[in-house]
């Protein structure tokens, strides 16, 4: 568990900055009862937050909850993301704002009572431009086969040095932190989210803003519980997609810097699983690095048998692993012919609208 950050929640003596929190959402009924309800029970005060939904499009009763919910709350706002998509809603909202700094929210998430007052007081105290909080991952479903995907998305082996997923013993210097909370002068300064990335947007965004000498802290405290996909499938599709923008993030903006090795690793993996059958042929030594990702896979299950003493479940967690790379791996692999592709006059400018 991450230890307890020195930097204060509050900040004795100074009023409150105005805040204005931004949530991208589509077709999030299934979520938003319990995202809200975490809203309404920050301790932030209300008077000095605005809240932005920007809806894209949704097709069940997403608006209908979030109208009623306006209805009851003042300083609620409810926009139309006609394009759907997270970076547009982002631009949209923050248009909109008017607080002096900008907090996303995620709708697949909940947050702590006083997740809204950790932030500022901790960007206030830091002097940063954005600091975000570390995030347990659990699913809504209690099955055996979404605990073992948790348990994956949450451990070093699955997703390597994701600090916000495996947590911090105090603030520490970030290339990026899940979700956010700028300083609203920062995109006067750096310029919006790129539209073209669908995902990968707040990666790109951060490292503009650590060229331009940006501030950027993870902050040890628990912000909240992300909710991850609870099925193979899911987890299948959803990691093609992550692998995918991997390379399409590196294409487009034309840069590599705003990612870390470990988005790449999962490629190499993949290219390594395709030329393991011809390198085989000429040296045994060839599934060497295949027989050291086994062994780490089966020692993890094993430590988590020994810890829950669930076979079933021990296994889906070697499962897990397996999905999880594989898909990732291979979404990054079929996109590099978008390197190939003619380059277009706009390929690497950034859309800051």
């Amino acid at each position: 568990m991450p230890a307890e950050s020195s930097v204060p929640r509050t900040i004795p003596g100074l009023p409150h900055p105005a805040v204005s929190v931004v949530v991208p959402c589509l077709n999030e009924s299934h979520y938003l009862g319990d995202l809200l309800v975490s809203i309404e029970r920050q301790t932030y005060p209300r008077d000095r937050t605005e809240l932005i939904f920007v809806d894209g499009l949704s097709t069940d009763s997403t608006l209908a909850i979030l109208h009623e919910f306006a209805q009851r709350h003042a300083r609620t706002h409810v926009l139309v993301n006609p394009a759907r998509f997270v970076p547009h809603a982002m631009n949209i909202g923050i248009r909109e704002a008017r607080g002096d700094y900008i907090v996303r929210l995620d709708a697949h998430a909940t947050y702590v009572d006083n997740y809204l007052e950790t932030l500022i007081s901790s960007a206030l105290a830091l002097n940063a431009e954005n600091v975000g909080c570390v995030f347990r991952t659990a699913t809504r479903s209690q099955s055996p086969k979404a605990r073992a995907i948790a348990f994956t998305l949450a451990h070093p082996l699955g997703v390597g040095n994701s600090l916000f997923r495996i947590g911090v013993h105090h603030p520490t210097p970030a290339d990026t932190v899940p979700f956010g909370c700028y300083q609203r002068k920062v995109f006067d300064r750096i310029g919006y989210y790129d539209e073209r990335l669908i995902r990968n947007q707040d990666i790109e965004l951060n490292r503009r803003l650590r060229r331009a000498g940006g501030r950027i802290f993870l902050l040890p405290e628990i912000g909240g519980t992300y909710f991850c996909r609870e099925t193979f499938h899911q987890l299948w599709n959803n990691n093609w997609e992550n692998g995918k923008w991997v390379v399409l993030t590196a294409a487009m903006t034309n840069n590599l810097s705003s990612l870390s090795i470990r988005h790449f690793v999962p490629l190499c993996f993949a290219v390594y699983l395709a030329a393991v059958p011809v390198l085989a042929i000429y040296s045994s030594i060839a599934f060497l690095p295949l027989a050291a990702y086994l062994v780490a896979v089966f020692s993890v299950t094993m430590k988590h048998l020994a810890s829950h003493r669930r076979a079933g479940t021990a296994l889906l967690v070697a499962f897990s692993f397996l999905v999880l790379h594989i898909s990732y791996g291979l979404g990054s692999l079929a996109s590099l012919a978008h390197f190939f592709r003619p380059r277009r006059q706009d390929d690497g400018q950034h859309q800051t609208v």
